[in-house]
């Protein structure tokens, strides 16, 4: 692979309106073509956790961010076990690296995972035209043999991401036990202790990232990760109390196997949904989803709790959305709704121990804010009923108590 900071590569992104933006290759220079949807992410840090987040697969991630690169990477900060985003494309790459836990430049990290990066295009121009025109197929290129004219066809010709099942792509291939917590990454604030181990779980990977994880096993879970494959059979064989559905990619109705099984679960247990998992629950119960003009993608998204009114800052990655009021037909009740849009960002059963949000309340990166919900998770586990949004504000309101940062 070539080395960026001694070879510059031309590289383009052509998307399939016929626009092709050129800057320079970083990363995995050799000369390829990548195809993927292209979006955008307004996080101003966190590019390590947002390229290994698997709910960028079958995406090129744009940074709106103009600087990237500047404090490296390292081992501790990635979600997953490898880079799940198709490509990466930023305004300016930074040259120096300053920052006492890295390792390795971002750069060297992409050619080392065998992923392209472009730099020194136009990131705003490129975000203004997917907020007006809408999620755009693309094709990031190192490849002179290729003219923009093939770049576009081959972006008008890529598969796109509607009606196709990235997670069970994603998804780990055979069951295993998470025994991570969050560690020295707790945050101190409204430290709300758990009985270590007390609520077994099983933990449906869609594309679940780490630090979900984590936060289950931090509120007291004994979390068993379970293939998305798994049918509601082998998940009752290891006897949960409770039943988790994380984030993955791509298309929510394309993920057939996942709904039939929740469907076999629905009232059987406690669920709790995050992200695809809200989307899949949803589905699974009757309701409807819909892609989104450009997603919700960064960690400044801002959600209200509609019994209460309160606002948080939230973390989020999704390019699909659901239907409010098919979900009200078949017993769900919004808790929470998108301040941008009026988007779905929350719901619970009004008469099974069910509710999911859209957004990521683990963060990673991004604020704190939602952490409470893995709270409302066990307080389900414990009570079988789904926690209404007074009692969700209640739980935060605990969480984001300062007088517990002196009893640690």
């Amino acid at each position: 692979m070539s080395n960026p900071t001694t070879q510059s590569v031309r590289a383009r992104l052509a998307l399939e309106d016929g626009s092709v933006f050129t800057g320079t290759a970083f990363g995995d220079t050799t000369s390829k073509s990548i195809d993927g949807e292209v979006c955008f992410n307004t996080s101003l840090t966190g590019y390590q956790e947002i390229l290994t987040d698997p709910s960028y697969a079958g995406q090129i991630v744009t940074m709106t961010y103009p600087l990237i690169g500047n404090y490296g990477v390292n081992q501790e900060d990635i979600e997953s076990r490898q880079i799940f985003a198709r490509g990466f494309v930023v305004r300016e790459l930074s040259n120096l690296v300053s920052n006492y836990r890295s390792t390795q430049k971002l750069e060297e990290w992409l050619a080392a995972s065998g992923i392209t990066g472009i730099t020194g295009i136009d990131t705003r121009a490129l975000t203004r035209k997917l907020r007006i025109t809408g999620a755009l197929k693309g094709i990031l290129s190192t490849d002179e043999s290729k003219s923009d004219a093939d770049l576009v066809k081959l972006a008008k010709d890529s598969r796109g991401l509607i009606d196709v099942d990235l997670a069970s792509e994603v998804s780990c291939k055979a069951p295993l036990r998470w025994s991570e917590n969050l560690g020295d990454w707790v945050p101190r604030q409204g430290i709300v202790k758990h009985e270590p181990g007390k609520y077994p779980v099983v933990a449906i990977d869609c594309g679940a990232k780490n630090n979900i994880l984590r936060n289950l096993v931090d509120v007291g879970c004994d979390v068993t990760v379970l293939p998305n494959t798994a049918t509601a059979k082998e998940i009752l064989e290891h006897n949960p109390k409770g039943l988790f559905i994380s984030n993955g990619p791509a298309d929510p109705s394309a993920v057939t196997q996942s709904i039939a099984t929740l469907q076999e679960l629905l009232g059987q247990l406690p669920i709790f949904g995050i992200c695809l998992g809200h989307q899949l629950l949803s589905l699974a119960m009757g309701a409807k989803t819909f892609k989104l003009k450009f997603g919700h993608r960064g960690g400044n998204q801002p959600v209200q709790n509609l019994a209460t009114r309160k606002v948080e800052i939230t973390s989020q990655n999704h390019g699909f959305a659901v239907d409010i009021d098919s979900l009200k037909k078949v017993g769900g009740e919004p808790t929470h709704i998108n301040l941008n849009d009026q988007t779905l960002e929350g719901f619970r059963h009004t008469s099974e121990p069910i509710f999911a949000v859209q957004y990521h309340p683990e963060a990673a990166p991004g604020p704190h804010d939602s952490r409470y919900l893995f709270d409302c998770f066990v307080s389900m586990i414990e009570t079988g009923q789904s926690p209404s949004g007074q009692q969700m504000d209640d739980a935060q309101r605990l969480r984001n108590d300062v007088t517990k940062m002196l009893e640690v």
